[in-house]
């Protein structure tokens, strides 16, 4: 019995038998063209990611400078308190209305840059309350 195939002798032999011989090599054009995509794609998450960690520090300075002015900290302290925690820009701002404590946090963080540079940057912000502690209070 013999293994050879009719038109088996022009093939060359590393060439597959189920691909004609005009689509060699799209695999890999077809994965050039789609690597730079996903790369970018993996860029713009990481960024969105990073953005969501720099929002909920946000929220915690606001968190924690509020509850420092409710404490009854000097609000300079508080402040410096809650821009320790923040990411770099955020601005804290406080004011209090009688017994209540009312702390926003406001800020800005760039757009990733490089190939991503048509994204804009995103705006940081967060509020927290607090109702101020009573000092030698009675605490049942």
């Amino acid at each position: 019995m013999s293994s050879a195939c009719s038109g088996c002798a022009d093939r060359p032999r590393d060439q597959p038998r189920d691909q004609p011989r005009d689509q060699r090599g799209a695999v890999t054009a077809e994965l050039a063209l789609a690597l730079p995509v996903l790369l970018a794609l993996t860029a713009g998450l990481v960024w969105l990611l990073a953005v969501a960690v720099a929002q909920v520090r946000t929220v915690d300075a606001a968190r924690e400078a509020a509850r420092a002015v409710a404490r009854g900290d000097d609000t300079a302290r508080a402040v410096a308190l809650g821009e320790r925690v923040a990411p770099d820009g955020v601005r804290l701002s406080v004011t209090r209305s009688g017994d209540r404590v009312v702390v926003r946090a406001r800020g800005r963080i760039s757009g990733p840059g490089g190939l991503l540079r048509a994204i804009p940057g995103a705006t940081l912000a967060a509020e927290a309350v607090a109702t101020a502690e009573q000092e030698g209070g009675d605490r049942r």
